[in-house]
């Protein structure tokens, strides 16, 4: 039966692990680093100890012998054994690959890499390198227990203070080793504090307290303990003695107390189940509040990529804003548009007369639709160069207040920082491909626009009236059409532009009907606008892919998961504390 639960547990645990996979905060959100570690120290508890020791729970007790810089741990380690196994000495840090003392009957399981997977190992003589764990066999070392001598926790180098908290999070049982001078340092009581909130099995070693202070240290302390919650915590006193050499090992006698209760907890089966269990049940009910803490670190995150998201859709918003502008302010009859319109149809006595000889103006551009197609080539390239600039402009500005929205917020920051700072100068103009996507897009709503013609053509009475003038002809004034407004130029141009509109606008309407010139310019517009639409959602892409990378767990599926341990925690039989 306690296979079955003990499987239960796990299942649930590793449904967990997979939640908790790949990167949870990527962005720059409130204390981010600070919600980093504690994935990373969650994942690794998984990884080093829940998961293994259920699914071994009479596997060698690992007790981590763990403290501050100069604490003594090594000294202390070698001085249980009996043998120099742990390196220590004057230098720090010290201990730079991790030892772990074991006997010989239980190295398989240590070895193998159960407990601390990701680290490899290192047997033998071989010192090992900084990451490694070196194992030691040593027939002294009482069977079923094994002693780990862990880095320094307030160690000056990064990953030895990590690696610490990592090993001592993968423990049984912490042998927490303090000095008579450091006992009340604020770094040691953070990591005891850790101890008391997962009910980690705990022992604490005092050392080098001077022969008077025995008493009144190891009081202290013991207030210290209670103050914080640990109350009955075993505590174990070590006098200060003037050893021959650095790394001399104490006298037996001095720390017979340590060993016998280690040899005692080895001994008893009961004893070492009732340690693991404690200490096995802290950590799953640690989960608790950990996890549920995770699922609102990561709604954060994905509150503030919504919120990215929604700046760039902004952005390009007031991208196409401005492209409806361009089409109705006159900017698009400017210019180059302006000279090959006067090349193809003229000014002059044509728009002077435009009102009063209608018909013979209309007369005028059917011989000119119909005798200068070079003219209206060019004209037509000169429309599509001006919508094409436009397109290129309004990308331009939108890609600009895009990646000046995401820098004035840090989650933006950052996430530009991770594309690199070549790709987010990239980011702040329009793609380089833009101008070839947008010469087709407009070259496509060029023909849309003479099917329209075409189509409307032939549903007319007066269909031979507009054969008089062309498909590509009437076309032509349509797409003209689309950019009526003059509201953006001065001038003589007003006089060009108002009557290139309104001359287009009269043709039409001879050809068509009013009511079927307002559909056929009302289609048109619409359709340009839904070409450029795609193109502006395109380069927009560029902005959410960089959100759409960032993939992690459904906050709800990651509470589920807590919930689920919890409910195979109930479950798991309670163990006593020595």
């Amino acid at each position: 039966m306690a296979e079955g639960l003990a499987q239960g547990l796990s299942g649930a645990l590793l449904e967990l692990r997979r939640l908790l996979d790949g990167e949870l905060f990527p962005l720059a959100v409130g204390e981010v680093e600070t919600d980093r570690r504690a994935r990373r120290e969650l994942v690794g508890q998984l990884d080093d100890y829940l998961l293994p020791r259920l699914a071994a729970i009479d596997a060698p007790l690992l007790a981590v012998v763990g403290g501050s810089t100069g604490a003594g741990k090594s000294t202390l380690v070698n001085s249980l054994v009996g043998e120099r196994v742990s390196r220590a000495g004057v230098l720090r840090p010290t201990t730079l690959a991790p030892t772990l003392v074991t006997h010989p009957g239980d190295a398989a399981w240590f070895v193998a890499g159960h407990v601390l997977p990701g680290l490899p190992r290192v047997t033998g003589g071989g010192q090992g390198e900084p990451g490694a764990l070196r194992v030691v066999e040593d027939a002294r070392v009482p069977a079923g227990l094994a002693l780990l001598d862990a880095p320094d926790i307030d160690s000056v180098v990064t990953a030895n203070r990590e690696l610490a908290a990592q090993l001592l999070a993968a423990a049984d049982l912490w042998l927490f080793v303090t000095t008579a001078a450091r006992y009340a340092d604020e770094v040691p009581w953070g990591f005891l504090r850790t101890a008391r909130e997962r009910s980690t099995a705990l022992a604490v070693i005092l050392q080098r307290v001077p022969g008077d202070a025995a008493g009144p240290v190891g009081r202290d302390l013991t207030r210290l303990l209670e103050e914080n919650g640990l109350g009955g915590t075993p505590l174990f006193v070590v006098p200060e003695l003037a050893l021959p050499e650095e790394d001399a090992a104490l006298p037996a006698e001095v720390v017979r107390p340590v060993r016998e209760w280690l040899e005692g907890l080895s001994a008893d089966a009961q004893a070492r189940a009732r340690v693991v269990r404690q200490t096995l049940a802290g950590a799953l009910d640690s989960l608790a509040t950990r996890v549920p803490a995770l699922a609102g670190a990561v709604e954060r995150q994905r509150a503030a990529a919504g919120e990215l998201r929604r700046l760039a859709e902004r952005s390009y918003t007031s991208g196409m804003a401005a492209f409806d502008e361009g089409m109705r302010d006159g900017t698009l009859l400017r210019g180059e548009v302006l000279a090959r319109w006067q090349d193809f149809i003229g000014t002059g006595d044509l728009m002077r007369s435009l009102e009063s000889r209608i018909g013979r103006m209309r007369d005028r551009v059917v011989a000119v639709f119909t005798g200068r197609p070079a003219a209206a080539r060019e004209l037509r390239t000169a429309l599509e160069s001006g919508v094409e600039a436009l397109v290129r402009s309004v990308a331009d500005g939108a890609a600009e207040r895009a990646v000046d929205a995401w820098l004035a917020v840090p989650a933006g920051r950052d996430l530009l920082e991770r594309a690199g700072v070549a790709r987010a100068g990239r980011l702040g103009r329009a793609s380089p491909d833009l101008a070839g996507r947008a010469e087709r897009a407009v070259r496509d709503w060029q023909g849309y626009v003479l099917d329209l013609v075409r189509t409307e053509g032939a549903e007319r009475r007066g269909a031979a009236r507009a054969a008089s003038f062309g498909v590509n002809g009437l076309g032509l004034l349509l797409m003209l059409a689309v950019f009526a407004s003059t509201g953006g130029l001065t001038g003589l141009e007003i006089g060009i532009a108002g009557g290139t509109s309104v001359l287009s606008q009269k043709v039409l309407e001879a050809v068509f009907g009013d009511q079927a010139v307002r559909k056929l310019t009302e289609n048109a517009r619409d359709d340009l606008r839904r070409r450029v639409r795609e193109l502006m959602d395109g380069e927009q892409g560029r902005f959410t892919a960089l959100l759409d990378d960032l993939t992690g767990p459904d906050p709800d599926e990651l509470r589920a998961a807590a919930a689920a341990v919890r409910e195979r925690r109930r479950e798991l039989p309670e163990g006593k504390p020595r």
